[in-house]
């Protein structure tokens, strides 16, 4: 029997107790534009992929689930997640963890440092194309067969 390969993530959907909250929130944290907008859902966009924002959160607090986001600068995300009075702390890989107000636990890396790439157009839409990856990252997309 023929059984469909994973190659990726469209998205990513959350649940949030306040949307526009939430997109203040977020806009104090990242930069980024929205892809679409209804009175209790947004969509943000990150190239070929998005974070779908759903007002009505319908569980507790996230312990261990969570979602990676990969972002061009880790040290602006921490210190903007910071000053936006979220708590920060060091996960796995280098990354940052913070959890938001409604439960939500984000895990963001840095694009230079980890195997995830992007294609010409998405590196150039997104603005990205300066970023270089950094060694280890390099080494990384060798072992696993994923260089050009």
């Amino acid at each position: 029997m023929a059984r469909a390969r994973l190659v990726g993530i469209n998205h990513v959907a959350i649940e949030v107790g306040d949307l526009d909250a939430a997109l203040d929130l977020y806009a104090r944290v990242f930069a980024f534009e929205l892809r679409g907008r209804r009175p209790t859902m947004a969509w943000i966009d990150m190239g070929d992929q998005f974070l779908a924002v759903s007002q009505g959160r319908t569980q507790g607090p996230d312990v261990h689930r969570h979602f990676g986001l990969v972002v061009d600068d880790l040290g602006a995300a921490q210190a903007a997640a910071e000053e936006a009075g979220l708590t920060v702390r060091a996960s796995g890989r280098g990354g940052i963890d913070f959890r938001d107000p409604w439960g939500n636990l984000f895990q963001c890396v840095d694009y230079r440092e980890i195997q995830f790439e992007r294609t010409p157009g998405v590196r150039r839409a997104l603005g990205i194309e300066a970023l270089a990856k950094s060694a280890s990252a390099q080494q990384e997309i060798a072992e696993r067969g994923f260089a050009g």
